[in-house]
């Protein structure tokens, strides 16, 4: 199997859009970004985390450092498919991620430390003891958006994704499952996310500026484990 890791650095702002605003925003984009190499995909997210979701609480208290593990496919994915195993920190603002790629049959026993990395290398020394620090967490939870990405013409280091029809459940933690859970979002509205290494474009800004629209904190696996917590509670007062 073909070993890809990767290595990203950057900026992640994050706006939650109406129909109208998404609408303002495509038509500024089309004389500066064009579709990326994903162009329109079905993302699909396992989250890992400890048995007491020690990491999206931390996440949530929003520290100078955080960091979460998922596993990601851009479609459904077959036991003998490559998968991305993603480490992904921040830290003051600033997005690390690693990513390296691994067959989908084998990730879940590799993250659980139940084989070795396939093809080792500096990123999966990372993961490994990122394992080995928390314990070997496990799936938690799936995440699934329909995401419209792009890219800058003249800047490739700039890129906006549209995710809409954010969705997540707690059973069948599976990429090769089908898409269905409880919608994040509400209707009509789109998280988009500007990726850069440095500032907005001054056009971007603009149309920020004009739209009104401001950036938010909104984090897919923050508000769902947020859900979650709440459905929790609920239980727990029924039957107290």
């Amino acid at each position: 199997m073909s070993e890809s890791p990767m290595i990203f650095e950057r900026y992640e702002i994050k706006y939650l859009l109406e129909k109208e605003q998404k609408e303002a925003v495509m038509e500024a984009m089309a004389s500066h970004m064009k579709p990326d190499s994903f162009g329109r995909s079905t993302i699909r997210n396992i989250y890992y985390d400890t048995d007491n979701y020690r990491l999206v609480r931390r996440s949530l208290e929003k520290p100078i450092y955080k960091e979460k593990l998922r596993v990601r496919s851009y479609r459904t994915a077959g036991p003998e498919d490559e998968v991305y195993v993603e480490l992904k920190k921040k830290y003051r603002s600033i997005v690390y991620k690693r990513r390296t790629k691994i067959r989908e049959k084998d990730a879940d026993d590799y993250l659980a430390g139940r084989i070795s990395a396939p093809s080792p290398c500096q990123i999966t020394d990372e993961i490994d003891y990122f394992c080995r620090f928390y314990g070997n967490p496990a799936p938690r939870v799936f995440i699934s958006y329909e995401r419209e990405a792009y890219i800058g013409k003249e800047d490739p280091d700039l890129r906006v994704t549209f995710d809409a029809n954010i969705l997540f459940r707690t059973t069948e933690l599976s990429l090769g499952a089908g898409v269905y859970g409880e919608d994040l979002l509400k209707k009509g509205q789109t998280l988009m996310e500007i990726k850069t290494r440095g500032g907005l474009p001054l056009w971007m800004a603009e149309t920020l500026t004009k739209q009104g629209i401001v950036r938010t904190s909104f984090s897919k696996y923050g508000t769902a484990y947020t859900r979650i917590a709440a459905g929790e509670k609920e239980e727990d007062e029924v039957y107290a």
